[in-house]
């Protein structure tokens, strides 16, 4: 396996960078899903791992896919969900920094991404990442257009129930950085939910790592904050279902907010 340097990244039997999931879908709202699948192109092959590999955190977030689809559909609103896995390039990563193509990923070396060319790493990036956040700003820059207003930007990740032996009780994490406007009434909606354990900046900060809500939302004053949900909530479609329509509701009462379709720089 030749490190990426292969003439294309993505050949003809490789799907492309992203999907828009529910493109007519006319909410004032931009659903994003950076590690909805482990795929990996046929020319960078299986990176030198195992396929145990692959069903792990360190290759997606598990369950995302699903309650993407399912969340744009309960909300009309698109979905740009990423098609290839975060071991290729990570589209929550600035580039350059060293989680982007990660050549040791949770302790496992990523035998694939070591000694990159500078043409390889610019391959992932040209094929992968720009077209992936191209299209989350032709979302946005749609539902703009058509609202006369700047729509929200929402995104779906999912984390581990244990990290370091520990276990983490928090049944979803709600993440932002600056701007409190969609986080805040998002969380107080949640909470209203009996039993439901809801993080604040938890397990993740979303001030010490928010790349694609910082770059489509925050630097350019919308409204964004992005949400976790461990993972063994999300085993299967019925589960996946349950949280997409807790998530649902909670946006439902969020988008209502005074003040959030609009520009707010922090």
């Amino acid at each position: 396996m030749a490190n990426g340097t292969t003439p294309s990244l993505l050949g003809p039997e490789d799907g492309p960078a992203f999907e828009v999931y529910n493109p007519l879908g006319s909410t004032p709202v931009v659903i994003v899903s950076d590690h909805a699948s482990n795929a990996v192109p046929k020319s960078l092959g299986d990176l030198g791992l195992s396929a145990d590999n692959f069903k792990k955190h360190i290759a997606y977030d598990i369950g995302t896919d699903m309650v993407s689809r399912l969340l744009a559909e309960r909300l009309n609103a698109p979905a740009v969900i990423a098609n290839y896995s975060r071991l290729v390039i990570d589209l929550n990563r600035q580039p350059g920094d060293p989680g982007s193509i990660p050549e040791v990923s949770d302790g496992i070396t990523i035998p694939g991404n070591i000694n990159l060319s500078q043409q390889a790493t610019n391959d992932r990036l040209d094929r992968i990442f720009t077209p992936y956040h191209g299209a989350v700003d032709a979302e946005i820059t749609k539902l703009w257009k058509s609202h006369a207003m700047p729509p929200a930007l929402f995104s779906i990740h999912s984390f581990t129930p244990k990290m370091n032996g520990e276990n983490r009780f928090w049944d979803m994490g709600v993440l932002w950085n600056r701007d409190p406007r969609m986080a805040k009434p998002l969380i107080k909606a949640l909470e209203a939910w009996s039993g439901l354990h809801v993080g604040d900046n938890q397990p993740y900060s979303g001030r010490e790592l928010a790349y694609t809500i910082d770059r489509h939302g925050t630097a350019g004053g919308i409204a964004t904050c992005a949400v976790e949900i461990r993972q063994d909530h999300l085993a299967n479609f019925d589960e996946a279902s349950h949280w997409a329509d807790i998530l649902a509701d909670g946006i439902n009462h969020t988008l209502g907010t005074d003040g959030l379709h609009a520009v707010v720089r922090y």
